[in-house]
């Protein structure tokens, strides 16, 4: 509707109204410089964004969009891309007025764009004083969210490699309470599980672990963030696209891809990042500790969009089986499966820990163990949030990331919006009677457990509201431990669990 009714706002107002007669000089190349930008060098930068999103198929959405979405970085900004005209309105008053380019001359779209740049610029102040490399930040940063709210847009990737260290000290989240009792962030450390999760400077922390942070003392907020033990933080986070809920684990000050534990004969594994590095981590830890008794994988923080990686890690544990399936479209669907052998015991009896922090090619991993009958699924449901990246590499050093491929488990189960189920679920179970009670029954032959992930038509939203996310990370660390380490002390459970 709004839409709507700029295009009647345009066709009701002079129509020649801050009008060119063609994109092609909207600037001059002997005076690249307007209002300290270098305008030649942004509309090549668009133009080359444009160009090599149509080539991953604008997941689904088109070009009007992408520019349509740079009225998000002011409320009273309007655009209406149309099949003929570029309108910007500031409230009620157009004061950009562009004739659309015809289709695929990109070079003239990049062109418009820095114009559209340019006049909210105007408007803006906050988006006037931000240096060049943060205008591209925000300006590619909407364009790219409108597409895919999980893109991302780094301005470069040189610089990136200097910040990406690998050493943190906490979640990954910098910040300070403001006059409200809100946590506000004011730095995320890039590669970390906060940046993985989406969550961006100026976000607001409302709730940590269920706690509202208003009521929490300002050290008690500090080291929910910086502690140096591991542990889960479940938070609620407040951005512009509206609050949601954010998983996150604190790591370890050398953040692994991978943490080890070794818990008298028990190997815990602590996935943060399905990636290469990972796999070997795990790889290195398997062939040191091969008299486990059992193992644990924590999957409940576990993200990543390498599909090949997962391949690799699942590989260790199961061999040569499908693990997932990739696909850009629905006919052109890919079956990745590792190129090696197992290289532990299919006897060592495995529990795999998920909950709705698993994500990406963590549920595909999730679901390997659970369809390979070679892991036993204990926590809560998963995100649902199966999609892969697509890396774009920009002529001028950047690069896009737009998650515009989807994945499904190796044997074709959808994912994505539905989630990996599991067989035992730790938020019925959180008390030492019901878990008591709940291992009497295993024994006794007396659990029906009921296989979610096997119903293709189940209501996943139902599932979920039967087997909730537990609120306080703490408690759902002291559950998972408890339950996990009981069942692989007892054989007899974890086989009356694995039928």
């Amino acid at each position: 509707m709004k839409k709507l009714k700029l295009f009647t706002i345009l066709m009701s107002t002079v129509y020649c109204l801050l009008t060119t007669s063609g994109n092609a000089s909207l600037f001059d190349p002997d005076k690249p410089i307007v209002d300290g930008i270098n305008v030649i060098q942004m509309s090549d930068v668009f133009a080359d964004i444009y160009e090599k999103l149509d080539g991953v198929k604008w997941g689904g959405r088109g070009i009007n969009i992408a520019i349509e979405s740079l009225e998000n970085l002011d409320k009273d900004a309007h655009i209406a891309a149309t099949d003929n005209r570029v309108v910007l309105v500031w409230r009620d008053t157009i004061v950009g007025n562009w004739p659309r380019p015809i289709k695929n001359n990109w070079t003239e779209f990049g062109q418009v764009t820095t114009a559209l740049v340019l006049r909210l610029r105007e408007h803006i102040p906050a988006f006037r004083a931000l240096p060049e490399s943060g205008v591209y930040e925000v300006a590619v940063g909407a364009l790219i969210n409108g597409l895919d709210e999980n893109g991302r847009y780094i301005y470069s990737k040189k610089e990136q490699v200097v910040q990406d260290g690998r050493l943190i000290t906490s979640a990954g989240i910098e910040g300070t309470t403001d006059n409200r009792g809100n946590f506000r962030v004011s730095g995320v450390f890039k590669g970390g599980l906060a940046d993985e999760a989406g969550i961006r400077d100026g976000d607001l922390i409302t709730e940590i672990n269920g706690a509202s942070v208003s009521g929490m003392n300002p050290g008690a907020v500090t080291a929910a963030f910086a502690g140096f033990n591991s542990g889960t933080l479940r938070l609620n986070v407040l951005s512009p696209s509206g609050a949601r809920n954010v998983t996150l684990r604190r790591a370890t000050i050398v953040m692994a891809d991978s943490d080890i534990i070794w818990r008298d004969g028990i190997l815990e594994i602590v996935v943060h990042r399905i990636s290469d590095n990972s796999a070997n981590i795990i790889r290195e830890a398997l062939l040191r500790h091969t008299n486990a008794s059992g193992i644990i994988i924590d999957l409940r923080a576990a993200a990543g969009d390498d599909e090949r990686a997962a391949a690799k890690l699942a590989g260790l544990f199961m061999g040569r089986v499908p693990v997932l399936r990739s696909s850009e479209s629905a006919k052109e669907e890919i079956e990745i499966t590792p190129g090696g052998d197992a290289i532990i015991s299919e006897q060592i009896p495995i529990i795999v820990l998920v909950s709705g922090g698993t994500r990406g090619t963590g549920e595909a991993l999730a679901a390997a163990f659970y369809e390979n009958h070679r892991g036993l699924l204990v926590g809560t449901p998963t995100a649902g949030r199966a999609r892969l990246a697509t890396r774009i590499d920009l002529r001028h050093g950047g690069q896009l990331e737009v998650l515009n491929r989807s994945i499904k488990t190796g044997s074709g189960r959808v994912i994505e919006e539905r989630g990996i189920f599991p067989i035992v679920c730790l938020s019925t179970i959180r008390s030492t009677e019901q878990q008591n009670a709940f291992f009497v029954n295993v024994v006794n032959g007396q659990f029906g457990a009921r296989d979610f992930n096997a119903e293709s038509d189940i209501d996943g939203d139902a599932v979920r509201r039967g087997c909730p996310g537990i609120i306080s990370g703490a408690d759902e660390d002291a559950v998972s431990a408890a339950v996990a380490i009981k069942i692989l002390t007892d054989r007899s459970a974890y086989n009356g669990l694995m039928r």
